[in-house]
This record gives C-alpha cells, structure tokens and sequence, in this order.
C-alpha cells in the first residue's frame, strides 16, 4: 500500500470510494486557421449562433440537475455562464468576424477568445482572474459543439476514480449521473464550487493534491480516502476489505440516523441546539423533512430573478414562498430578500454601471434599497406569505444600521399597502439581517436593537475579514474560519445577541462542518442552520457533547487566542463529551 497524495478531502454520505482511475487529461482545444467561402459566410453565422443556442441548452440540462440542497452559489455559477452566452460582447465580435473576413466560426471564436484572455491576464484582480476562467469554460464548451467534440462515454466512467486538473461544477454534475465513485483533482479547495457541490452530491473527493494527474496512473486500482484526505494506490486485498467495510459501515451509519431523525438535538448536560436547514426551492423540503431539520434558517430567493428579461411578480414571488410555507407545516422559515449583485444583473435592475469588484459594490440590500421595484414586490409577497404559517424576512449584507431602518421602512409602508387592499398578513413578522461584513459584526449591538433576530454568514464574514476571495485557489491557504480575527468577530456576535436576548443562528458552511460544531457550542451559539444533508452528523454529534465542558476549553484559548492551536483545540473540543 502507497499513499500516492494527499489534499484536501470532501466527505459525503461514505468518505471512502474503490475504484480504477479514469485520467482526463484536457488540453487547449485545437483549432487551427480556417476560412469560408462568401457564399456560405450566413451560413456560418448561422453555424456559430446555433453552437451557443447548443451550449445554453446543455447548460439549462445541467442546472436542471443540481441537488435543491446545494448552495445558490453552485446554480449562480451555471447562471454566470448562461449569461456569458447571451452578452453581446462574447458573440458579437466573432460575428463580426466572419462576415468581414470570411473566418470559420470556431477560428473567429479562438481569436475573439484570445484576445480577451490577454486582457485578463494583465490584471491581478482575483475576482477579474475568476472572469477569466468562466470564460475559458464557456469558450471552450462553444467550441466542443462546433468541433463536434464529445465528453468520454458514459461507460467509461460508471464506478471509477476520476483524475483531473480541475473540474467544475458542470463537470461534477454530469460525472454524478455518470456514477462515478469518486474524483481527485490537482487544484481547488474547502470553499470551491466544485467542493461544496461534491457534499451535497454525495461524492467522496480529494482536492487539492498539487500532482495527483502525474503520480497516478490510468487504470490503476486506488482507495479514496476523504476523511483523511488520501489516495491510496498498490492496496492489497486484506486492505481493500478494510475500505470495502468502512464504506459499507458509513451508509448502515446513515440509515440508522436518518431513522432517528425526530431526536431533539441535547448536549449531555442539557442544552438545547436547534437544527435548520438552508434551502432555495420548494422541493427542497423534502429533503429539510429527510434530515430532521426543524426549520428553514435560510431561504435563498435568488433563483426567481435569474435567466429572465423582467423582473419577477409578486405573485410568482408568493407563489414560491407558500409553496415553501405549505411544504413545512408550521415549522418556521426565514426567508432571505435578494441578495444578487449588479454583476449577475437580476432581472429588472435599472443599474448599468460595472464593479471591478461585485462582491464589495452594489449587491444585496444595497441594491434592493437602491432598486423598489426589485425591493417592494418580494416584500408585500413575504407579508402576504405570513399570513400563512411562521415566516420571517432576513435581510442580507448589513453594513450600516440605517440600511435597516430604511428597510423597515418599506416593510411598513407595504404593511400599510396591504391594510388598505384588505389583505392579510402577519403585522408583529420578525425582521432580521444577515452578519456576514466585519464592520456589521463589530457593531453588532446596535444591530441588536433594531432586528428581531441575527444569523451570521461565515462564507462572506471570513472572506471579508480575511481579504481573500474564497473560491481563488491560490488562496487556500489564507482561508482560515479559525483565524483569530475570524473567532473574535463571531464572538461579538454571540455576545451581544446574548445580553441583548436577540436570537442568533449561524447559516454559512461552518455551521454543518462537524470539526466546527464543538468550537460554536462551547462559544454560546445555540442555533444552526446548514445544508439538509449535514443535519444527521451534526445532530449525531451535539448528543455526546457536553456545552459546559466545551465552554471551558473555548475560554481557555481565546485567554491566549493570538498563540493557540487550531489543530490542538478541535482536538481537545472534538473528545469533550
């Protein structure tokens, strides 16, 4: 036996996955000078234009198959590329083109793409270097279609380790109905798309490895080990029993928790945790109901803006959330306002200006506040919705406490909106707000006093904190939930939604990481809210804490918070039961 690399590994329902290697190996793709003759020129055009209508459809197939309990950021990814697809500025110019100067279109596609590439690789933005990558993959998947360029055969792949550079989300979820056991990668991270994806997916992954396409062989037998972050290779058959059991053992696990789902989450010495699920579609309470969750800590409302020319009605708003509200009978549901930003131009958005970088620029609240007629409709429809069952408005990105009274003022003049047309609601609905912004966690105890309820984004809160875009692969290193920095700002929350007597949950990917839990219970946190699929470990977990014992441990390192330990700590929390 040869541990042949080592990453970072993705756990899911089994950690471990048997399988031979598939190596794919992905080059530039080949396109060498071509021209037309004047006659077929439209005829070209007409080629090039069905390419991209091709790929849109094979990108609208792949979004249709992602989990509903996979974060919005996943569905964003494919929604960045389909409006790739139909900006004027990727197809215009290969148009332009081919009618002047009679280039084939995959030619006229390679030289437009080259051109902007050069651009790109001028800036050292890392969100511009992030463009630069969607653009490879649109670029590339257009060119596949006009090249007749095909994937490898589904039979190739059924129940073998996949090898590759990179792969993205599309590829992740192709290869899923591919039924793969499993996937290694050189580059990627805890945070990537394609990471997060292979969770909620189910798929056991390593990422990361910096060398497993060139240590590893096609062909050859391996063990993915993810909760170690291993590839073994040369096991012999005593070995491969011991995985073969581990893995078997890991869905019998499953079964036996999902059969004990309704158990409330208690610490051993009493304390309550509640367990929430994050959702973006109706459908996805299915999987909320699966899981035990007892309610909806995040309702993403993205999806309704997105691949649309207009904005959506209040109506189909309010459509959307009672089917929710009806699907989780009585259970409570936050439902979080927009929280797009002008990069991803939500339908209806007046704003024509461009962000060099969106994720700091005019997004979220700020532009729900800037933009009514995105703001007002979601609003009256979240009202009309509370009439129906326990439903709260979570408002996202809060930077400044006058960005809530603003908004309240909204709610209260649709509140009064709707008095006037007889229409029901719930008048005393709880309004929170989202913690994901350093300067919002600091200031957290005048939030205290204008919100009914907080929930902290630890995605955002630690790529804001860190200055560090998350999904940047030459950045792993910094993306640390553990930085002192980090705690501490997580700790201010706690603290002042403690004293104030303001509820607090947490929403982002720490709060169903299972090395994370112990750390947030000992620091006071009593309410999570995570991906369905987290919710069984985690409430496996909570029954054999003890909340006062992980107290002690925690005010211990944070007396000497700018010299401890992570790895030590999780330990020492990890065996307090």
């Amino acid at each position: 036996m040869t541990i042949a690399c080592a990453g970072i590994g993705v756990g899911a329902v089994t950690s471990v996955a048997i399988g031979d290697a598939f190596l794919l190996r992905r080059g530039p793709v080949c396109v060498t000078p071509s021209w037309v003759s004047t006659e077929l020129i439209e005829a070209e055009v007409g080629r090039f234009e069905q390419a991209i209508r091709a790929a849109a459809e094979q990108l609208h197939g792949v979004r249709d198959q992602i989990p509903h309990d996979t974060p919005s950021d996943i569905a964003e990814f494919i929604d960045t590329h389909l409006l790739m697809l139909e900006d004027k500025a990727l197809s215009g110019q290969p148009i332009h083109l081919i009618r002047n100067e009679g280039l084939s279109a995959e030619w006229a596609l390679q030289q437009h793409r080259d051109a902007l590439i050069q651009v790109f690789d001028q800036m050292d933005d890392a969100y511009l270097r992030t463009r630069r990558d969607d653009l490879d993959h649109v670029v590339s998947r257009i060119l596949n279609i006009l090249l007749l360029q095909h994937d490898a055969p589904i039979n190739e792949l059924r129940g073998q380790i996949v090898l590759a550079e990179d792969l993205t989300p599309a590829d992740v979820i192709l290869m899923k109905n591919q039924e793969i056991a499993g996937f290694v990668t050189d580059y990627g991270g805890p945070m990537s798309h394609t990471a997060i994806l292979a969770r909620s997916l189910g798929i056991p992954a390593v990422v990361g490895t910096r060398g497993a396409t060139t240590c590893l062989q096609h062909g050859e037998r391996l063990v993915l080990d993810a909760s170690n972050g291993i590839v073994l290779a040369d096991c012999d058959e005593a070995m491969l029993q011991y995985f073969r059991a581990r893995r078997d053992a890991d869905q019998s696990r499953v079964t036996e928790l999902r059969r004990r789902r309704e158990r409330p989450a208690i610490t051993r010495d009493g304390q309550t945790i509640s367990l929430l699920a994050n959702i973006e579609l109706a459908d996805d309470v299915i999987g909320a109901h699966a899981n035990g969750a007892q309610g909806i800590g995040l309702y993403r409302t993205e999806f309704l803006f997105m691949n649309r020319q207009t904005p959506p009605t209040e109506d189909e708003h309010f459509a959307a959330y009672r089917a929710v509200v009806q699907g989780m009978r009585g259970k409570p549901i936050a439902i979080r306002t927009l929280d797009l930003g002008a990069d991803k131009q939500p339908a209806g958005s007046s704003y024509s200006g461009a962000s060099c970088n969106p994720a700091l620029g005019l997004r979220a609240i700020r532009l729900c506040l800037k933009e009514p007629e995105l703001f007002v409709p979601q609003v009256r429809a979240i009202l009309r919705t509370s009439a129906m069952g326990p439903v709260r408005i979570m408002l996202p990105m809060l930077t400044a406490t006058w960005e809530v009274d603003q908004a309240r003022r909204v709610i209260r003049q649709a509140m009064q909106q709707l008095d006037v047309e007889g229409v029901a609601y719930d008048p005393d609905i709880p309004v929170g707000g989202m913690i994901e912004v350093p300067a919002a966690a600091l200031t957290a105890r005048a939030f205290a006093r204008r919100l009914d309820f907080m929930s902290i984004g630890t995605n955002d809160l630690v790529q804001y904190t860190l200055a560090i875009d998350r999904v940047d692969d030459e950045l792993n290193y910094l993306y640390d939930p553990l930085h002192p920095a980090v705690l501490r700002l997580i700790a201010e929350v706690i603290r002042a939604c403690t004293e104030t007597g303001v509820p607090l949950s947490m929403c982002g990917e720490m709060a169903g990481d299972t090395r994370f839990v112990p750390l947030l219970i000992g620091m006071g946190l009593r309410e999570f809210s995570m991906q369905p699929a987290a919710l069984l470990d985690v409430r496996e977990q909570i029954l054999a804490l003890d909340s006062t014992r992980l107290a002690q441990i925690v005010k211990r390192a944070f007396d000497n918070l700018d010299d401890f330990d992570p790895t030590e700590l999780l330990r020492e929390l990890g065996a307090a039961h």
